[in-house]
C-alpha cells in the first residue's frame, strides 16, 4: 500500500458534508479491509460492510482499543509511536503512527486554518507532564510548530515560572503575536506569580489537571485565568494521542473542527444511536488523517453539538481514565 495512495490525497480536499460522508465511507471500506483488529470489532456487531451506506451506520471503535491493541496494517511497520500520558501506573495508549508527514500536514493546516501561519508567533509552551512521560503527540506537535515560527523566543518550559514570566515579561511589546499554550496546573502554577498585562497574548490550554492540582470547572478554570493573565478568552486545544487532527475553541468552551474531522454524539444508552443537535451523550470522533489506523473513535468524553461542525465537551463516564485530551468539566 503506497503512502499517497488516493484516498490519501482526498483527505485534505475542500469538503461539504457530503464529501465528508462519501470519503468517511471510503475509508471505513478500506480500513475494515485492511486493519484487522477493526474487522474484528465489526464483524463482532454481526454488520455486514456493504449494508453500511450511511455515516451514522459506521461503527465505532471504543478508544480503549488502543491500550490492547496494535491498530495498525500487520505489514506496516510505524514510523513512530505516541504513548498518551496518563498518570502514574495506568496503562497508556499507543498510536502507532505509519506516516508521520500526515500528521504533520494534519496538525499544521489545523492550526493554520484557525490562527494563520506559525511565523505570525512567539510560542511559548508549557507541557511538563507531557515532555517527562516522553512519547507525545502534542509534544511532537508544539515543537513542530515551535520550529516553523523561525522565532529564538519560541521554545519549552518545564518547571521554571519564574523564567516563564522573565520571558513575557520581555515580549511584553513584541509586534508578534505571543501563543501561550500550557496544560491546566502549570497555566494556573504560572498565574500565581504573574502580574503583567500583554495585549497580544493568547492563552490556550490543554486540559487536565493531571493529579498535582484539584479539579475545577471549566468556566471557574477560565474566570481565573482571564483574569490573571488579562485576556478576554481562554483557547483551548482538543486532540488525544490516538488522533492525527485537533479542534480548538477560541473561547467559551466551544470547539470547531477541520473539515476532515467530526463529532457526533451518540446515546449514552444505546451506543449505535444518536442524539439531536443540542442535546447531551457520549462523543464519537471522526478523524479522515487517522486513515492508516482507525477514522472512527468512540470516546469516553460526554459533550453536545452546538452548531456546524461546532461542539462542547461536557465531561467524562465516571469509570474513565483520566487522559491527554481535554478533561475540563462544565
Amino acid at each position: 500500500m503506497n503512502r499517497i495512495f488516493p484516498l490519501t490525497q482526498k483527505i485534505f480536499q475542500k469538503h461539504n458534508s457530503e464529501s465528508v460522508e462519501r470519503l468517511s465511507l471510503e475509508i471505513f471500506r478500506f480500513q475494515y479491509q485492511n486493519i484487522p483488529v477493526y474487522k474484528q470489532f465489526v464483524d463482532a456487531l454481526n454488520l455486514i460492510p456493504e449494508n453500511i451506506n450511511r455515516l451514522d451506520r459506521i461503527p465505532f471503535m471504543p478508544i480503549e482499543f488502543f491500550k490492547n491493541f496494535q491498530i495498525i496494517h500487520p505489514n506496516h511497520q510505524p514510523e513512530i509511536v505516541f504513548k498518551s500520558s496518563g498518570i502514574t501506573g495506568m496503562q497508556r495508549s499507543r498510536h502507532l503512527v505509519y506516516d508521520l508527514k500526515l500528521y504533520e500536514s494534519s496538525f499544521s493546516k489545523g492550526f493554520n486554518l484557525f490562527y494563520g501561519p506559525e511565523n505570525q508567533y512567539i510560542i511559548l509552551a508549557l507541557l511538563p507532564s507531557y515532555l517527562e512521560n516522553g512519547d507525545s503527540s502534542l509534544v511532537y506537535m508544539i515543537d513542530y510548530l515551535i520550529k516553523k515560527t523561525d522565532n529564538a523566543h519560541s521554545g519549552f518550559y518545564l518547571n521554571e515560572p519564574q523564567l516563564l514570566k522573565d520571558k513575557l515579561h520581555q515580549l511584553k511589546s513584541s509586534s508578534k503575536k505571543i501563543l501561550l499554550l500550557g496544560v491546566s496546573y502549570a497555566l494556573l502554577d504560572m498565574a500565581e506569580i504573574l502580574n503583567l498585562k500583554i495585549p497580544n497574548l493568547i492563552v490556550m490550554e490543554t486540559g487536565g489537571m493531571k493529579g498535582r492540582r484539584k479539579e475545577m470547572l471549566r468556566h471557574e478554570l477560565h474566570e481565573h485565568l482571564t483574569k490573571s493573565f488579562g485576556v478576554e478568552q481562554i483557547h483551548s486545544e482538543y486532540g488525544m494521542t490516538e488522533l492525527l487532527s485537533q479542534a480548538y475553541s477560541q473561547g467559551n468552551g466551544i470547539f470547531s473542527c477541520p473539515p476532515w474531522m467530526k463529532v457526533l454524539i451518540r446515546d449514552t444508552y444505546d451506543p449505535l444511536s444518536y442524539v439531536k443537535t443540542g442535546k447531551s451523550g457520549a462523543v464519537n470522533i471522526i478523524d479522515l488523517a487517522n486513515i492508516h489506523s482507525v477514522s472512527f473513535i468512540a470516546t469516553q468524553d460526554l459533550g453536545k453539538i452546538t452548531g456546524k461542525n461546532e461542539f462542547e465537551i461536557l465531561g467524562r463516564f465516571d469509570n474513565s481514565d483520566l487522559r491527554g485530551c481535554n478533561l475540563l468539566v462544565g
